[in-house]
């Protein structure tokens, strides 16, 4: 009898351990398909960047509402982070902003009305701060012309995919 007692707490202790235990291993998974071997490859950690047909599996890491960037995306965003200087009633920004948009490259906009942002403008591009100015990285691109935007975003490993993204504060 004494047994019989002390068995429904234990399962159900052992239960609840279960459940932490499968939560927890749930982990997000990829699946890619090696470009040099061909295999289907399933990892714990990122694929490299000439991985093909790659697919997440589990948690998402992202807030919930928002769409996660894929991984090219935000390994480029970390390694060459973006902003763009602009000023209202500025066409050639209007077409920076959307080339950027439109390529879903995360950007941070900096409107040069505030003294700071001017300042900090006129430290990188020295006495001529043509806008919209863009910054990939350390590389600085005066005025907008839409190639010289597609050669440093590519060189920087943005993809060339569409999408509505946008401006971070």
């Amino acid at each position: 009898m004494v047994k019989q007692r002390f068995s429904i707490p234990c399962r159900l202790l052992g239960a609840g351990f279960l459940a932490l235990v499968c939560g927890l291993a749930s982990a997000q998974t990829y699946r890619w398909v090696d470009p040099a071997t061909g295999r289907v490859m399933y990892t714990d950690t990122p694929p490299p960047g000439n991985a093909k047909q790659v697919s997440r599996t589990g948690r998402s890491t992202a807030p919930e509402g928002e769409k996660e960037l894929p991984y090219a995306t935000r390994l480029a965003a970390q390694n060459f982070p973006v902003t763009l200087y602009t000023t209202s009633d500025c066409d050639p920004c209007n077409k920076a902003r959307e080339l950027l948009k439109k390529r879903n490259v995360p950007f941070t906009e900096k409107s040069v009305q505030d003294e700071a942002h001017l300042k900090e403008l006129k430290t990188l591009a020295g006495d001529d701060p043509s806008l919209p100015y863009l910054k990939v990285g350390r590389q600085l691109i005066k005025g907008f012309e839409a190639s010289a935007y597609d050669s440093n975003l590519d060189l920087a490993g943005y993809p060339k995919a569409s999408g509505s993204s946008g401006a971070t504060p």
